[in-house]
């Protein structure tokens, strides 16, 4: 019959496909998402062609890009215009790799151990979401420099100053988290938040770090580059900013890595403040639908405020970041500091 692999790895390569699958999908969704909630809050009707009520809206326009033709500029670098958006998009997958969505899981019985529902699970989570999400600012940076436009080097450099102004307050939110939590690890922060105070509310980081959360969301939109911290694109001013001179599937795969960048965000905000998959009424091998919850209501939260607030001027974004958003992370992380202190 031949060799075949010990059925854990078979599990873990299953669980792989289908969270590719599932940050595609839930890339397609969002696309839907976002016309619709545009729509209703515009006192339209949005998308309701292609499916039901347009759900299958996103599919058609990925099937056109497919189709439509590749274009390069002729003074491009066609090396580097060609893998930025790649840089983009691998980054955007592989920060998910470490994020766990449920409790353990023998897949009914299939297995002799329980797998985690998580691609990896190391002890210092945390760190390697940090630096892999600051590596996606590369991507953008070539796309603007290497297509040897005005337009998309103004968007390459603002994503550029942007990311630096607000990683640093993005850093400081997930420090705050940590020293409560004492660890690195997003599945053990996530088994710290298990239980409630007083009967009935649950033991969530989002109740002792109301501010730090607010930072990290603040923080975590202008790092995915959304309104109203969407400088790097900004129509009126840049066209389309870094992505102006790409086409077909490389402009598909900036959006999808702009949109898998915001599922990260939410699903990391989730296992940091909201208590991850937990929550009541439901079975530990159903846990994970309250993570699909949770990250629901802060993708919605994206989506909402991109259609209510105004883009800022550019000074007033850097000013916001380095004067107000940078002071109040370290505020915010001294107060943990004592607090932590003074419980022990």
């Amino acid at each position: 019959m031949g060799w075949l692999p010990p059925a854990p790895v078979v599990a873990h390569l299953g669980l792989i496909f289908v969270i590719f699958n599932m940050l595609v999908l839930s890339a397609a969704f969002m696309v839907w998402l976002e016309r619709k909630v545009c729509a209703y809050i515009q006192d339209r009707v949005g998308p309701n062609r292609v499916g039901f009520e347009g759900v299958l809206q996103p599919f058609a326009d990925v099937i056109k890009l497919m189709f439509k033709e590749q274009l390069r500029p002729k003074a491009a670098d066609t090396l580097l215009f060609a893998i930025a958006p790649v840089i983009s998009a691998a980054a955007a997958f592989a920060a998910f790799a470490v994020v766990p969505f449920g409790t353990e899981t023998t897949l009914f019985g299939l297995l002799d151990e329980p797998i985690p529902l998580q691609i990896t699970d190391v002890n210092v989570a945390v760190l390697v979401i940090f630096a892999i999400t600051s590596m996606g600012v590369y991507g953008i940076v070539l796309a603007g420099w290497s297509s040897n436009s005005k337009y998309s080097l103004l968007g390459g450099l603002r994503s550029s100053a942007q990311m630096i102004s607000y990683e640093l307050a993005y850093g400081l939110a997930l420090a705050a988290v940590i020293m409560l939590a004492g660890s690195l690890s997003l599945r053990e922060i996530v088994m710290n938040q298990a239980g409630t105070w007083w009967g009935f509310i649950p033991k969530w980081y989002l109740f002792l770090q109301p501010a730090g959360f607010l930072i990290y969301m603040i923080a975590g939109v202008a790092e995915t580059n959304r309104a109203p911290f969407d400088f790097p694109e900004a129509e009126q001013e840049l066209v389309a900013g870094y992505h102006t001179e790409y086409s077909s599937m490389s402009f598909a795969l900036f959006f999808l890595a702009e949109y898998v960048n915001m599922v990260t965000v939410s699903a990391v905000a989730t296992s940091l403040y909201l208590g991850g998959w937990l929550g009541p009424f439901l079975p530990d091998w159903l846990a994970w639908v309250w993570f699909l919850v949770k990250v629901f209501l802060l993708l919605f939260f994206y989506v909402w405020m991109r259609w209510t607030l105004p883009r800022y001027r550019y000074d007033q974004l850097m000013e916001f970041g380095w004067k107000w958003l940078l002071p109040a992370a370290v505020i915010n992380l001294l107060a943990t500091a004592a607090l932590v202190l003074w419980l022990e």
